[in-house]
This record gives structure tokens, C-alpha cells and sequence, in this order.
């Protein structure tokens, strides 16, 4: 009887941590958004996108395309940081990071509100750093793009970004990334 308690206390402890490790929190404008990594489903993303969080490489860059009652994208760390010598809101969604692009890892969880996934260009394996938050469900989504978290809290912080203009969705001032850090 023992032995299972201690057996029972390793398996929580172990699987509190790995929880933990997989929460991110996202600093907008408004408030704090806490986002769970789904580490299992999506490995390589997961971990690209933890990787650069983690060395700052998202904090000051903007949304760039936000599309009413679809979704909020972000993560071009290569031009559309807001505090770097590159950036240029023209050109931001155009570029990554220095990181290889990674191959797709298509799954079967759904584009539902607060889902985050990876952006990427008409090639399934060109996602590298860039990715958007849905503002509602988005089926046509779903297949065809790299879902790797959702948010768990503080989505009102995320349907308070700033929207863009015409069918692009391009945003003339844009909202950004205060901090994207691993909680």
C-alpha cells in the first residue's frame, strides 16, 4: 500500500510539472493570456515556439493581420518586431525566424475559438515562426494547419486586439506582444 501511495505522488508531482512547463503566458495591452502547449500533438512546434518565447525573440511584435470574427496572427520575429532595427509593417507576415521551417503536424483538434496554430504558406511544411489565434471556430482550418495550443485564460484580453482593414486584414498601428514567456 505504500509503495502505490509513493508510486501515485511520483505520477502527479511528474505530470503538475510537465503541466506547468507546458503553460506559456502571453502579455497583452489589456491583460495576461495563459496559453497550454500541446506538447504531445504538436512536439516540434511546441517546442520551436517555447524556444523562441523563451529568448524574447516575440516581445514588441505586432499583429499584424487580424480579421474580424476569424482570427489574430503574429510571430513574424524577422520584420514585424516592433523594436528591432528590421522592422517594417510592410513586410510583416513576410518573414520568421533564423530557424529552419518545420514539417507540418497535422492533428484532429479543431480550429475552435481561442485555438493558437501555426501560419505558413501554401506548402504544409513552411510553418517557422509565425502563428494566430481564432477569434471563433474555423473548420476549414482544421486539417490543414499545425494546432498547438489554446488559450485557457484571458481570451477577453485576445478579442480586445486591435483589427485590420480590407479582406487582408492588414492593421495600420497594430497591437503587439508585451511578453511571451513560459509561466
Amino acid at each position: 500500500m505504500r509503495n502505490f501511495f509513493y508510486l501515485f505522488l511520483f505520477f502527479f508531482l511528474s505530470n503538475n510539472l510537465i503541466a506547468k512547463e507546458n503553460i506559456m503566458i502571453l502579455k497583452l495591452k489589456d491583460g495576461n493570456v495563459e496559453i497550454e502547449l500541446f506538447e504531445k500533438i504538436a512536439p516540434n512546434h511546441v517546442q520551436r515556439i517555447k524556444k523562441l518565447a523563451n529568448e524574447g525573440k516575440y516581445d514588441n511584435v505586432v499583429f499584424h493581420r487580424v480579421i474580424e470574427g476569424f482570427m489574430a496572427q503574429t510571430g513574424d520575429v524577422q520584420f514585424g518586431n516592433s523594436s528591432n532595427s528590421d522592422f517594417n509593417l510592410d513586410r510583416a507576415g513576410m518573414g520568421g525566424s533564423d530557424l529552419p521551417d518545420l514539417k507540418a503536424e497535422f492533428s484532429d483538434i479543431p480550429h475552435l475559438k481561442g485555438t493558437l496554430s501555426m501560419a505558413r504558406s501554401s506548402d504544409p511544411n513552411s510553418a517557422n515562426s509565425q502563428f494566430f489565434i481564432c477569434f471563433e471556430d474555423a473548420p476549414h482550418l482544421d486539417r490543414n494547419y499545425t494546432v498547438f495550443g489554446k488559450v485557457i485564460n484571458g481570451m477577453e484580453f485576445v478579442d480586445n486586439i486591435k483589427r485590420g482593414t480590407g479582406q487582408n486584414g492588414s492593421v495600420s498601428d497594430p497591437d503587439k506582444i508585451i511578453s511571451f514567456k513560459s509561466k
